[in-house]
């Protein structure tokens, strides 16, 4: 998974002027042929724009905001973030919570509680929502809940080879109603240096139910940059 002026300020407030120079903000832009979240398009199928502002603090405090166009489906999404990491004893830990605002569709809002642990390449972790507005029946809504597990490795010649997989189980899951997923993801990347990184992915959702989603392999290609 992704801080304004007015979160970078607060940050500073809080932990004193003097730590902004143990601190880092960094910003992202990125475009996509298809925004694909946990093996489902957001658009639509369509194409996105995308970018962010990170603040992250030696301490291991990090906040942040990210923001993409919603093509076909129309309006925009915007996640805001904010949480703690660090690493015992060779393993990294972090616990966050992200809000997903959409401006245009404010009863599909939601915040999720997020934990990980990694090692060596290997992350696992879970997202657990909380405050979900979507209609009763519908995802999203409190108490869904969904598990991952990534591998990411480096590759010659500036590729990189990232694997997902994950789970998403929902709390208005039924006989009668049926929601839950799971999906798998590939990615190769190749960084270009100052011009950024260009990702090829292939994306799929796998069912254990006739839930009715759309199980066509998904590929696209996006870019990002750092600054």
């Amino acid at each position: 998974m992704k801080m304004n002026k007015i979160a970078i300020a607060v940050g500073a407030a809080v932990m004193g002027l003097s730590s902004l120079a143990q601190a880092e903000v960094s910003a992202n832009i990125g475009a996509t042929s298809n925004y694909v979240w946990r093996g489902m398009s957001q658009t639509g199928d369509a194409s996105a724009i995308q970018g962010g502002l990170d603040y992250a603090h030696e301490s291991g405090f990090y906040a942040g905001t990210w923001v993409s166009t919603l093509g076909n489906v129309g309006g925009e999404e915007l996640d805001l973030y904010g949480g703690f990491g660090g690493e015992v004893s060779s393993v990294g830990y972090d616990i966050g919570v992200i809000y997903y605002a959409y401006p245009s569709s404010k009863d599909a809002n939601f915040t999720e509680i997020a934990g990980s642990l990694s090692m060596s390449y290997f992350t696992v972790g879970v997202n657990y929502t909380v405050d979900g507005q979507a209609p009763s029946g519908s995802p999203f809504t409190d108490g869904d809940v969904y598990v991952y597990a990534s591998g990411s490795f480096d590759l010659p010649a500036g590729f990189g080879l990232g694997v997902t997989v994950g789970h998403y189980s929902f709390d208005a899951d039924s006989s009668t109603n049926p929601l839950d997923y799971s999906h798998a993801q590939l990615d190769i990347t190749k960084s270009a240096g100052d011009f950024g990184d260009f990702t090829f992915s292939l994306s799929n959702v796998f069912e254990s139910d006739n839930s009715g989603y759309d199980n066509d392999l998904l590929p696209y290609v996006s870019w990002t940059k750092t600054f």
